[in-house]
């Protein structure tokens, strides 16, 4: 007669630990990740992709604690993982929006605001500059394998940033403090387009000044449009080692953030 197999509690609480605490913060990272993220991604989606990489990366993280799966303690790092994760995928919404806000300025002085699109990763009316922006952004950030290096930084945080290591608190502070760091970015971003479309509105004033019988809404804003989409095209061409700065930076904090390598 066949040996039945025993199981102790202990032994299913660290079956349960080892595969449910990464799978949270996998899951928290997705959920907040830009395109991975986005809603047009449906959550099932998301989940199996959660499922499919916490797999992948059980075998080689770091023991985790010894615990009860319907324990109090358990919930609370369940918890913890779920903040680690979402903290990660804003560090790298943040690049992204950089360059939403940047679309945005550049849209509302070349009066291209009224101009707007429902954006398929937020849910929300933006201006078609800014999409623009956001397609760009993304494509660059797939294109140069950023999405991997979040992987490896998710997967370096098990060992930095331990399960039962505490709660984040100077990780919320260097969070908020990065806010100022994303608009601040977004103007220099597009402060060479926005000068040269202040020039622009400052010439057509003048204009309206010495000739108060021109019109200036039947002329001014067909020129302004005109020479607002030369002008982004010209400051296009730099806009690629920008990226590569901005998104060096947002890296190197993710890093910080997750106290990795």
């Amino acid at each position: 007669m066949a040996d039945v197999l025993h199981l102790t509690d202990a032994q299913i609480g660290g079956w349960v630990a080892a595969f449910l605490l990464p799978l949270f913060r996998v899951a928290a990272l997705l959920m907040t990740l830009p395109l991975f993220g986005a809603d047009m991604v449906s959550a099932r989606i998301r989940l199996y992709m959660a499922l499919a990489i916490t797999l992948a990366i059980v075998p080689v993280l770091p023991p985790m604690p010894q615990l009860n799966a319907l324990d109090l303690h358990a919930l609370l790092l369940c918890a913890e993982q779920i903040v680690i994760g979402a903290l990660m995928g804003l560090a790298i919404q943040m690049l992204f929006q950089v360059f939403v806000i940047a679309g945005q300025v550049v849209a509302i002085q070349m009066g291209m605001a009224f101009a707007s699109m429902v954006d398929p990763v937020n849910g929300v009316n933006v201006a078609t500059v800014s999409q623009f922006f956001n397609m760009l952004v993304t494509l660059l950030f797939l294109s140069m394998n950023g999405h991997l290096v979040v992987f490896e930084v998710l997967v370096e945080s098990f060992t930095t940033l331990p399960v039962d290591g505490g709660l984040l608190t100077g990780q919320f502070w260097e969070l908020a403090n990065r806010l100022s760091w994303v608009l601040g970015a977004a103007i220099l971003l597009v402060l060479p387009a926005v000068t040269a479309l202040l020039v622009v509105n400052v010439a057509l004033g003048v204009m309206t000044r010495a000739a108060p019988q021109l019109n200036i809404f039947s002329v001014g804003m067909p020129v302004t449009i005109v020479l607002g989409m030369v002008i982004l095209w010209l400051n296009m061409a730099d806009i690629l080692n920008q990226y590569q700065s901005l998104a060096s930076e947002a890296l190197q904090w993710l890093r910080e953030l997750a106290r990795a390598r």
